[in-house]
């Protein structure tokens, strides 16, 4: 059990370094706007269909994965376009986008799943030997979410950052003091899902393809690894917040290798997240009720 864990860690690593960057698309609006958002689980698959289609199709793989980027942020901001004027909950805008999208991803692609060689990406781009190596992948990620994460801290300490925090602090509060509410709920929606594409450019072109099913389930595992992260880090301040996404991410890939050491079906692994988010998000509630029949 312990050799086959240790086999499974440098590509969990990986993984969890990826797919630390859903984690940080969640915890933008989840968080920081106090709005729950379901988009990303359709902007992740968006990134990478448009980037596959395009470098396919001979775009330097740059250009495509900028583009991409711009299409989570455009289906961030529909989300928000949704929830403020049509008065959706953004849960169920989140729900329509992602449908939505799916749609998109096919018409996009032109079929439900598309390659993309190695040397059309920009892994190949930076150097060859990337893709053949766990260890340089994880290197290279790890020195993407620094930066990433460097320029998050940055960003919420400007007064665009400190309006966005505000509006999801005191929502009745913001226009109170002259902070257009809509116009940050629309940049923080945006903020994610674009965060939320460029994972899925990512991931498209470090597996060498695309397919419009690769969201599913991936809303979950961000929330988990959310959760995993602020129960180490807290929240006390920005970097703390902002980093308990990757430490989650990183921590939660692990927990999911231990399991399939352990014999663990795959297949099991989407009902025991769900599981672990559920039992989460309801301590909470459980332990408030304890507490007030203790007081009768």
């Amino acid at each position: 059990m312990l050799a086959v864990f240790l086999n499974l860690v440098p590509v969990t690593l990986v993984q969890s370094l990826v797919y630390g960057i859903v984690a940080l698309a969640v915890m933008i609006p989840f968080r920081t706007l106090s709005l729950p958002d379901l988009t990303v689980e359709g902007s992740f698959p968006l990134g990478g269909c448009i980037a596959a289609t395009l470098v396919t199709a001979g775009l330097d793989p740059w250009t495509g994965t900028a583009v991409a980027i711009c299409a989570g942020l455009l289906a961030g901001i529909a989300t928000g376009v949704i929830h403020l004027y049509l008065k959706v909950p953004s849960l169920l805008a989140g729900i329509l986008v992602a449908t939505m999208i799916w749609s998109v991803n096919l018409r996009v692609m032109g079929m439900p799943n598309r390659p993309v060689l190695p040397e059309m990406t920009l892994f190949d781009w930076i150097s060859p030997r990337i893709l053949l190596s766990n260890g340089t992948q994880v290197a290279l990620f790890f020195a993407l979410i620094v930066v990433l994460l460097i320029t998050l801290i940055v960003f919420y300490r400007t007064e665009i950052g400190l309006s966005l925090r505000c509006v999801g602090a005191n929502a009745r509060l913001a226009p109170a003091i002259g902070i257009n509410s809509r116009l940050y709920i629309l940049l923080g929606f945006g903020l994610a899902n674009a965060f939320g594409a460029l994972a899925g450019a990512l991931v498209v072109q470090q597996q060498g393809y695309a397919d419009v099913t690769m969201g599913f389930g991936i809303l979950v595992n961000a929330l988990a690894a959310l959760i995993i992260g602020e129960a180490i880090t807290g929240r006390s301040s920005i970097e703390r917040q902002v980093a308990a996404p990757i430490v989650g991410s990183l921590i939660y890939y692990q927990l999911v290798s231990l399991g399939l050491a352990t014999g663990l079906h795959p297949s099991d692994l989407k009902f025991l997240t769900g599981a672990f988010v559920l039992i989460t998000l309801g301590l909470p509630l459980i332990s408030g009720r304890s507490r007030a029949f203790g007081g009768i």
